[in-house]
């Protein structure tokens, strides 16, 4: 593999040094990067040496300019080691004024952060937005330690150990691809089952799941399409295949259309039940009183494609519940004809529309179930391609 090592300011940067030596000796080639700041903890002499290439401290200097997006082209993965919670804000909210910022806002290969800082660090409301924001980027998390810190402090905010950064890139590389040469359909978002021109009936969903499933499903190099209800969220990667729909009955139309060619179908858009009777082509005045609205059911996707559905096929779904949610999702999963159901629940904090995280149960019809914690919806998305992985046996 082609890696670029970012080190940033932080006393774990003598880690850096183990880390490149461990992928040089596994035949990986590693240019490093270095922020003004972390020369004060490791010297560029040191990492040179280990790496065998000059290290890049600054896009322009005296002798050369360091093309960045050469770079970002270059890398089959960029591992940004340590992240202080300034790299880890910048990178965040892009701004770029050091080598390894300008690198990564013109990477194409996955980024992958280790944050190291001091524990009231780690856990301030601001880094854990930029996490949060970085995670639904689709930046990979390295999970800190917990122990004693540079302050004397003991708490969480230790970078990973070297062997466990090499492990963690190693198991990720070795995943990608699982999914080469299937073909996904994927749902997300509301639909808007309309009253009249102005109104109609919605819901509160953004799509931020089903896209990072789209976006997932691509990263294991499936051919995906994305059937996306009214939102103005889009996937980042140009290779999934997205259909715009507005109501149920688009939606279904849609999915009809690509469902029988699938070999995956996970269906996370949150589909209105009921749509108005009648269409009004004029907008519906007010009037004296109050105002009756007769609904009608809209089409039932899930169980109209699961009649249908094949023994090679693999077909999952989401329950989103407010109260015994459990007992729901089993019922929609046998009704439906999933494979597996996806359950989160409205009473979980940070779970449900509009949130970056996600907390779910995944059920199956073989009875068992694995529930998760609170993670970000990349995450989420992450642990669900696993589990479409190890239905599809691959």
């Amino acid at each position: 593999m082609k890696i670029i090592l970012g080190v940033s300011g932080s006393i774990a940067a003598y880690k850096a040094a183990s880390l490149v030596r461990l992928w040089v000796k596994q035949g990986h080639e590693v240019q490093v990067l270095m922020t003004e700041s972390a020369k004060a903890f490791i010297s560029a002499l040191t990492l040179s040496t280990l790496s065998k290439k000059p290290v890049m401290s600054e896009v322009v200097s005296e002798e050369s300019w360091n093309n960045h997006v050469e770079l970002g082209l270059w890398a089959d993965a960029m591992v940004i080691a340590p992240a202080s919670a300034n790299t880890i804000a910048k990178l965040a909210n892009g701004l770029c004024d050091n080598i390894v910022s300008a690198v990564y806002l013109s990477a194409r290969c996955p980024v992958y952060v280790a944050p190291a800082m001091d524990v009231d660090m780690w856990h301030h409301p601001a880094t854990r937005a930029n996490i949060s924001r970085l995670q639904s980027f689709g930046v990979h998390l390295i999970p800190v330690g917990h122990g004693e810190l540079a302050s004397g402090l003991v708490g969480d905010g230790r970078m990973a150990e070297p062997e466990e950064i090499q492990a963690f890139l190693a198991k990720q590389q070795s995943s990608k691809g699982r999914l080469k040469g299937k073909k996904a359909l994927i749902t997300a978002g509301p639909t808007y089952e309309a009253m009249d021109p102005v109104r109609f009936i919605g819901n509160h969903s953004t799509g931020k799941m089903g896209i990072a499933l789209a976006e997932t499903l691509a990263n294991e190099g499936a051919t995906v399409t994305l059937v996306l209800g009214p939102t103005e969220l889009r996937p980042a990667n140009p290779a999934i295949q997205v259909v715009h729909v507005m109501s149920a009955a688009d939606m279904f139309q849609a999915c009809e259309k690509e469902f029988a060619h699938a070999d995956i179908v996970v269906l996370a858009a949150a589909v209105a039940d009921y749509k108005p009777r009648h269409f009004s082509e004029i907008k519906i005045k007010k009037k004296d009183g109050d105002m009756q609205l007769e609904l009608e059911k809209t089409v039932d996707i899930a169980a109209t494609l699961g009649k249908s559905k094949r023994p090679d096929q693999v077909f999952a779904g989401f329950a989103l519940e407010t109260n015994d949610e459990q007992n729901h999702a089993l019922q929609k999963l046998a009704k439906k004809n999933f494979d597996f159901i996806v359950l989160n629940s409205m009473r979980n904090p940070g779970a449900g529309f509009g949130h970056d995280t996600n907390q779910i149960t995944i059920l199956r019809k073989d009875g068992s179930h694995t529930d998760f914690p609170l993670k970000s919806k990349t995450s989420v998305a992450e642990d669900i391609v696993h589990e479409i992985c190890s239905t599809a046996g691959v």
